[in-house]
């Protein structure tokens, strides 16, 4: 048997949070969530067999799980290296304060890669290296369902 990997975005986070950054922090889903999971549940379900179901840990991946759990009866697994990046200091700020303090450092996650990192955060190459490690733990044969945000997914398909 061969592997096939599903990677699954939470839906849209609470309103509320647009324009700030939430990282690793564990935030609460859009008013539509429930609506938006049972799209996503239904693609995921259509897509065949599910044989193993990874997620991030945080509650808007949980949500996701639990449902793609229900409707497949595969048992959900936590793992925290799918979690998006830590942004240390960073996280539940505003972008827009995070800018008028630190100017454009914040494209140091580009530039830099491999050393950048904000406070207390990691670096795109530490936010990489956890990820790639979870996939190469996945397990050899089956569909593995990984639900995780657009940092790890970016890391995974880059």
């Amino acid at each position: 048997m061969s592997r096939r990997v599903l990677l699954v975005r939470h839906p849209p986070v609470a309103e509320s949070l647009r324009g700030v950054c939430y990282g690793s922090s564990d935030v609460p889903l859009a008013d539509d969530a429930l609506t938006r999971i049972r799209e996503i549940v239904a693609e995921v379900l259509a897509r065949g067999p599910i044989t193993h179901l990874y997620h991030s840990g945080l509650a808007r991946c949980a949500a996701v799980a639990d449902a793609v759990a229900a409707g497949s009866g595969v048992t959900p697994v936590t793992d925290s290296r799918l979690r998006e990046r830590c942004f240390g200091d960073w996280e539940l700020r505003s972008w827009d304060d995070i800018h008028a303090a630190t100017g454009d450092a914040m494209m140091g996650m580009v530039t830099a890669p491999g050393t950048w990192r904000p406070p207390g955060g990691e670096t795109t190459f530490e936010l990489r290296d956890r990820v790639l490690a979870c996939y190469a733990n996945f397990p050899a044969s089956g569909t593995i369902v990984a639900v995780t945000h657009g940092g790890p997914m970016a890391a995974l398909l880059g």
